[in-house]
C-alpha cells in the first residue's frame, strides 16, 4: 500500500473562527478583510497578538508581539479578544467532518491534523481530486478555509501545507523534495527554530539543501545528538506513523501550563522531572508499566507538538521515564519559548519481560525500583515534600 499522508491546516485559525462567529451573530464586517488581530488580556502575560489578518500582516504586525507595539505599527488596528471555547467548538466541527471520511486521523493541534489517506485511497481515488473536494467541503460547510499538504510522510505533508496560503493544496512527494524543498531558506524547515536556524546560518548553511548535503562532522560539535535528525528532516526523512486516538484508555498523561514561558533546557528539565515522578507514582499504584513515552510542548504561539519513542523495556521507574523525556526534548525542541509541558505514557501493560543488554545491570534496575517504592511509601505516610530528588535539590540550590 502506497503511503500518502495529508496535513490539513486551518488558515489563520483564531482570526478566521472569530470572523465566522461574528458574521453568524450579525456583525457587519468580516474581520479577515480589515486590519485586525486577536489579542489576549493586556493586563496579564497574555497581552500579545495571537493571530492577525492579512492587512495587519502587511503593516508589519507579527504573531507573538505585544499589542502595544502592534498598535504603533498600525494605529487603526482592531483588536478582538480570543474565545477559546468557540475555538474548541470549531476545531471539533472540523475533526467531526473529517471523521466521516476516515477514522485514521491524528490531531496535531487545535487547528491541524494528519490523515493517513493511503488507507482509504481505494475508496476515494486520486489524492489531489479528493483533497480539492475536501477543501471545498470544509469551506462551504464550516465557513473557513484550509491548506492541505500531501506527501509520503508526515514531515513532507506538513512542509507542503505551509507553502503558498490561503485555501491551497500542495504536494511534496519523495521525488519532489530536491526541487521543491531544498531551495527554501533553512528557517522554513519544520522542526528548526530561530536559535537553531541562526547557528546553521553561522556555519554557512542557508538553505534546506545545504543542510541535506552537509557532512555530519561539521555539525556534530554544535548539535551533538541532534545532528543526524537535522540532516534527516532536511532530506525529507520521517518514519513516524499517524497516531490515531481511538478513545481507549491505554495511557496516562500529565501536563502543566506555566506562569511564565520557559526558555532554557534546564528549566524544562525541571518540569519534566516533576511530571515524570507524578506519572511513575500513578503507574506504580496501578501496578502498570509504560511502553511508550511521549513529550508534549506548547510554545508561546500556541502551537502544540510532540515527540515519542517506544522503550526497549516497559517501565514505571521515575528515572527511566525522566531520562527518556529529556532525550525526546533534546531531539524535538526548536528553542521557541514554552508555555506548556506535558508527558503521556502509552501502551500500558501489567507484566514486563525484561530484555537486558551487555551494558545494563539488572541489579541496578532492581535498586531503582526498590528506591522508588520506598519513596512512595514515605510520601504516602509523611507527604509529598518529605523527600526531594537530588536533581531538584540542585536546581533549588542554584535559584
Amino acid at each position: 500500500m502506497e503511503r500518502i499522508i495529508f496535513h490539513i491546516d486551518v488558515n489563520n485559525a483564531f482570526l478566521s473562527w472569530s470572523a465566522v462567529d461574528l458574521l453568524v451573530t450579525g456583525y457587519k464586517i468580516d474581520i479577515r478583510t480589515i486590519d485586525a488581530v486577536i489579542g489576549g488580556d493586556e493586563s496579564k502575560r497574555a497581552g500579545i497578538v495571537l493571530a492577525k489578518s492579512q492587512g495587519a500582516k502587511k503593516k508589519g504586525i507579527i504573531t507573538g508581539e505585544p499589542l502595544y507595539t502592534a498598535r504603533k505599527k498600525c494605529p487603526g488596528v482592531k483588536v478582538y479578544p480570543p474565545k477559546y471555547n468557540l475555538y474548541q467548538k470549531m476545531s471539533n466541527s472540523l475533526f467531526e467532518l473529517l471523521s466521516k471520511y476516515t477514522p485514521d486521523i491524528e490531531i496535531f493541534s487545535i487547528d491541524e491534523c494528519f490523515i493517513d489517506y493511503g488507507k482509504v485511497k481505494k475508496l476515494y481515488g486520486d489524492e489531489l481530486a479528493f483533497a480539492e473536494k475536501l477543501k471545498d467541503k470544509i469551506q462551504t460547510s464550516l465557513g473557513f478555509t484550509v491548506n492541505i499538504g500531501i506527501g509520503n510522510n508526515k514531515l513532507c505533508a506538513k512542509m507542503a501545507s505551509d507553502f503558498l496560503k490561503p485555501n491551497m493544496i500542495h504536494t511534496l512527494f519523495d521525488n519532489e523534495i530536491k526541487n521543491k524543498m531544498w531551495p527554501l531558506a533553512i528557517d522554513r524547515l519544520f522542526g528548526v527554530g530561530k536559535k537553531t536556524s541562526a547557528k546553521l546560518k553561522g556555519l554557512g548553511i542557508n538553505t534546506i539543501g545545504d543542510l541535506a548535503l552537509v557532512n555530519p562532522d561539521k555539525l556534530r560539535p554544535y548539535f551533538k545528538n541532534q545532528t543526524n535528525n537535522l540532516i534527516d528532516i532536511a532530506n525529507g526523512i520521517d518514519a513516524s506513523s499517524v497516531v490515531i486516538d481511538r478513545g481507549e484508555s491505554k495511557g496516562i498523561s500529565n501536563s502543566t501550563t506555566l506562569e511564565h514561558d520557559l526558555k532554557t533546557k534546564e528549566e524544562i528539565y525541571k518540569v519534566l522531572h516533576v511530571i515524570s515522578e507524578n506519572l511513575a507514582l500513578a503507574l506504580r499504584k496501578q501496578n502498570r508499566y509504560a511502553s511508550v513515552v511521549v513529550v508534549i510542548l506548547k510554545d508561546c504561539y500556541f502551537k502544540t507538538y510532540s515527540h515519542q519513542q517506544k522503550l526497549k523495556n516497559a517501565t514505571n521507574i521515575t528515572d527511566e521515564i525522566f531520562e527518556m523525556s529529556k532525550k525526546l526534548l533534546d531531539e524535538m525542541w526548536t528553542f521557541e519559548p514554552i508555555r506548556l509541558v506535558g508527558i503521556r505514557l502509552d501502551n500500558l501493560v501489567t507484566e514486563v519481560n525484561y530484555q537486558m543488554s551487555l551494558f545494563e545491570s539488572f541489579d541496578d534496575r532492581i535498586k531503582h525500583n526498590t528506591l522508588d517504592k520506598t519513596i512512595d511509601e514515605l510520601k504516602s505516610k509523611y507527604g509529598c515534600d518529605v523527600i526531594q530528588h537530588a536533581y531538584l535539590k540542585k536546581e533549588n540550590n542554584n535559584d
